[in-house]
């Protein structure tokens, strides 16, 4: 049962059922004029018994809203998502995707820009009411015919990609991840702010003046300025090279792996400052003023925010919440969080996707490394290091060993990412297996590589032979690595999905489950006591369907490190 939605902006809205078949008609059945959409759609799924999938312009326009007023929807279609993804298979990656620009299109009509992202989510937001999409259809035309017409056409193109089955799929993630974006959005991280003042009071001192140092970054500071024998400000790299030279070890930047070659006492004061600026920086007593209320983090999602389909963040950092401050992520009386995080991914999805039995018998064990490394008679780090190199097409150190090792094991595996690779050098597109695809080089890269200016007004002649290799070589290492990672991006989608709606199947009588916390290959749940063990095997389940719904009956496993833990710096 699909029911598309078509909000007014004024706490209503009207529904119409969607016939499923591609290319039929676009609607059928009674339309609803309501008042309250809330209540309509929670009444639609209560009474019908189904579990519809509602079909919008935009999660995040809606959604929240529906959050607010104690809803929660099984499944959709986020037009805004589908149609970037569509546009990205043809080609045309970044073109506005939202409903007006998707309907204008359709229509040979001008595309309009799509309008800036919404406003946070995060904790000091509210949504408002049911707003209708950021870019508007034109004057005097329908907004729930545009919407309509707009999904029936992309049910008809994705009915005429090579594998729709895959697309599909990918399409339903990635709407059903947009429907956890605004869910953990909502309900937020269980986050002790007094735990996390103690921590960075333990390691940065007492909290500064407003544009002054912590304690301790203003101790290191000093005793940097006096290792060099000059006052210098450890945030500027300019005056930190200027400082480098100097003393007689010139640096071609202040990257820590830069620093760390250089053999000179500043060296251990500079990293150690540089580790704790970037706490006090990120994660510091702003951060935790920002985005700590009532005990909650609300992370603040951007659902395919990366070319590879990874989620980025509108601030609040919340995939990359560093160990430190991990004390402070606490569980609340008589909950836990049950974590789980997948080992060995982007080797495994590699494995599957490449049909390389050889690999794929290694992946079917628990610890793939160990058993490379049993394999060739070498150590499991080597291994490790070889497999990594081949997937990222590392050149340097035993390159060339670690490579043509790899060809000898895994011919198959490793001609899928060479081929990926001579793809992008050759500035062809490459997909993920359910269908993502790579942004096209820019035209300026064509008009190093190739001689070819384009529509952009570059002089054919602009690159040496040496930038011709290199632009290639950088975008062949690009798209070899975006075959894995993308479809790693797709495989954790997959898996929230699944483990989202068994979430949904279980006896709540203790509390609801909930998923508040995901970073690239990582689950967080904060779960009721009573049901840590019954969400334990929801996320073995939801592996093993993720598995199949990906690859079919592959020899390939996907195994998950699950822990119950009451603090997240346990997991």
């Amino acid at each position: 049962m699909r029911i598309a939605v078509a909000a007014d902006g004024e706490g209503g809205g009207r529904l119409w059922e969607v016939d499923p078949a591609p290319g039929g008609k676009a609607g059928r059945g009674s339309l609803w004029r309501v008042s309250d959409l809330a209540g309509a759609i929670a009444d639609l799924e209560r009474f019908t018994g189904a579990r519809p999938r509602w079909i919008w312009a935009a999660t995040d326009e809606l959604y929240p809203a529906l959050i607010e007023h104690s809803l929660r929807v099984a499944r959709c279609h986020d037009i805004g998502l589908v149609e970037s993804l569509l546009l990205g298979y043809d080609g045309r990656f970044g073109e506005p995707s939202s409903l007006g620009a998707a309907w204008a299109r359709l229509h040979g009509r001008a595309v309009p820009s799509d309008i800036g992202q919404p406003a946070s989510m995060g904790a000091t937001s509210h949504p408002a009411l049911f707003e209708p999409d950021r870019s508007t259809v034109p004057a005097g035309v329908d907004r729930l015919d545009a919407l309509l017409e707009v999904y029936a056409d992309q049910q008809r193109r994705i009915a005429q990609l090579p594998h729709p089955e895959r697309f599909s799929l990918l399409a339903a993630v990635e709407s059903a991840g947009a429907l956890a974006a605004a869910e953990m959005a909502h309900d937020g991280v269980p986050w002790r702010a007094d735990l996390h003042d103690a921590t960075l009071t333990e390691y940065l001192g007492e909290r500064p003046i407003p544009g002054e140092r912590p304690p301790v970054l203003a101790d290191l500071a000093a005793r940097i300025s006096e290792a060099f024998g000059r006052t210098v400000n450890p945030d500027s790299p300019t005056q930190l090279m200027k400082a480098f030279a100097a003393i007689g070890h010139p640096v071609p930047s202040t990257r820590s792996w830069v620093l760390r070659q250089v053999d000179h006492p500043v060296v251990p004061l500079l990293l150690r400052y540089k580790e704790l600026s970037r706490l006090h920086s990120t994660h510091g007593w702003a951060w935790l003023e920002n985005w700590v209320r009532h005990g909650r983090f609300r992370p603040d999602y951007v659902v395919g925010g990366v070319v590879s389909g990874r989620w980025a963040t509108r601030g609040g950092g919340a995939l990359q919440i560093p160990k430190t401050v991990r004390r402070a992520v606490c569980a609340d009386p008589d909950w836990t969080f049950v974590c789980a995080d997948a080992g060995q991914l982007e080797p495994r999805i590699l494995a599957a996707v490449s049909g390389d039995d050889a690999l794929a018998e290694a992946a079917g064990t628990s610890d793939l490394y160990a058993t490379l490394a049993d394999r060739d008679g070498g150590d499991r780090e080597r291994a490790k290091i070889a497999m990594l190199a081949a997937m990222y097409g590392q050149m340097s150190g035993d390159a060339t060993w670690l490579r043509d090792t790899m060809h000898r094991m895994f011919p198959k595996a490793m001609d899928y990412v060479d081929a990926a690779a001579q793809a992008g050098e050759n500035g062809s597109l490459v997909r993920s297996w359910l269908g993502r695809t790579c942004p096209p080089p820019a035209r300026t890269w064509r008009a190093v590589v190739f001689g070819d200016p384009g529509d952009d007004d570059v002089a054919p002649d602009t690159g040496t032979a040496g930038e011709d290799a290199g632009a290639r070589a950088a975008r062949g290492r690009f798209t070899r690595n975006f075959v894995i990672q993308a479809t790693a991006a797709e495989w954790a989608l997959v898996l929230m999905a699944a483990v989202r709606r068994r979430l949904a199947e279980l006896d709540t009588v203790h509390g609801v489950p909930q998923l508040v916390l995901f970073q690239h290959d990582e689950l967080v749940l904060h779960v009721p006591l009573p049901l840590a063990e019954s969400v334990v095997s929801v996320l073995r389940d939801a592996g093993e369907e993720t598995r199949t719904l990906m690859f079919g009956d592959t020899a390939v496993r996907f195994p998950l490190d699950v822990s119950i833990v009451t603090s997240y710096a346990d997991a």
